[in-house]
């Protein structure tokens, strides 16, 4: 079978940059993973993605685009484009060399239970800069038919777990600024849901306190001492104990239970916070898994993969000991989302997001004539 040749795009909910991945793929069982890059942003377009998330808070009609959303979103657009050409003329590839771009964009609002997500990217300008097919907007589809529209990368780490040979159980982990997990079982449709807050709380307690967008490997958080009491605050938010599937707006989840902590105090709080959440998403799955598969920033956050050593019913292990990548995970399902998207495949599930049935989502643009 011809695999397609994609290139897969993320800038999370951490907000720090732009990871692009390449995959070739069938959009089922043949995966070739391929070569990754990140695009950093800069602080002046960081504190731009934080006013549109500000300004987002209060849409009730995703296609509203105020003044901060709209320089955002041209922003986040054109910073995706630089990706992908530079990507490309780093490779030596032509148009010719990729079948389709798959864009996820910044979300900056998810409620669905308005059945409202907003993610900030123009597909067809990306299309129109790069001169290939995006796929875009993946979202929306499923948050319209009642779903959380989160998360949509179950399919893509159940592809992986496959293809891997698992014989028991796996849970993969996504640490980004929201945590979600995947359980896949041999021969079983993957269980999966937003765990909690991954990175996002600690981002903002040490934008807040120390001007710095992130706690760095997690040395500030290892530095400190976890406080029971607000770390039980915490986790008495009714969503931990909801039954997946079940997804989770970035600022859902207030972090004002730490506020009287000394900085080192509240980052292993707001740590240790993380991991109970991914382990109690665990007790929520049909069952034990051998082992728990960590991908994205918090894989590097060493205060939080502690915390899940300890917490985990299982062993604990970075993505890269399987072969695959801590960074660029999420790049690589969006391209791979975008494969399945051609072949007008299902990439929401019952079992993932809560829609009634499997469901294709992503609006695909074609480049228009310069």
């Amino acid at each position: 079978m011809t695999l397609l040749r994609a290139i897969g795009l993320m800038s999370g909910t951490s907000m720090d940059g732009v990871d692009v991945a390449m995959i070739e793929t069938d959009g089922e069982g043949q995966i070739r993973l391929g070569d990754v890059a990140f695009h950093p942003y800069v602080p002046a377009e960081r504190a731009l993605l934080r006013a549109a998330l500000a300004q987002a808070v209060g849409l009730d009609d995703r296609r509203a685009r105020a003044p901060a959303l709209a320089d955002a979103e041209a922003m986040v657009t054109a910073r995706h484009a630089e990706a992908v050409r530079r990507f490309m003329d780093r490779r030596r590839l032509a148009a010719a060399d990729v079948d389709v771009v798959g864009f996820h964009g910044q979300t900056v609002l998810h409620r669905p239970d308005k059945r409202l997500t907003v993610q900030l990217g123009d597909g067809q300008a990306l299309a129109d800069a790069t001169g290939l097919p995006v796929v875009y907007d993946f979202r929306a589809a499923d948050v319209a038919a009642g779903g959380q529209g989160a998360p949509l990368v179950p399919i893509f780490h159940s592809a992986l777990c496959r293809a891997a040979g698992f014989a028991r159980p796996a849970l993969v982990v996504n640490i980004g600024g929201v945590a979600n997990v995947t359980w896949c079982a041999p021969g079983a449709a993957p269980i999966a849901c937003d765990a909690g807050p991954g990175n996002a709380l600690i981002d903002d307690l040490m934008l807040a306190r120390a001007g710095l967008p992130m706690d760095r490997d997690g040395l500030v958080a290892m530095s400190g001492d976890v406080d029971e009491e607000a770390l039980a605050a915490l986790l008495a938010d009714p969503f931990f104990a909801a039954p997946p599937p079940k997804s989770l707006d970035r600022g859902s989840i207030s972090a004002a239970p730490v506020a009287g902590l000394s900085t080192q105090d509240a980052a292993a709080t707001l740590a240790a916070f993380t991991a109970s959440a991914i382990a109690r998403a665990l007790e929520l799955t049909p069952g034990p898994a051998f082992a728990a598969i960590v991908c994205g920033g918090g894989a590097r956050n060493l205060a939080i993969m502690r915390e899940l050593e300890r917490r985990m019913p299982c062993a604990v292990s970075p993505a890269s000991e399987f072969g695959w990548s801590i960074d660029a995970m999420e790049a690589q399902a969006f391209a791979y989302l975008a494969a399945r998207r051609l072949k007008d495949l299902p990439i929401s599930f019952p079992g993932t997001t809560g829609v009634a049935a499997p469901l294709a989502g992503g609006v695909v643009a074609t480049p228009r004539a310069a």
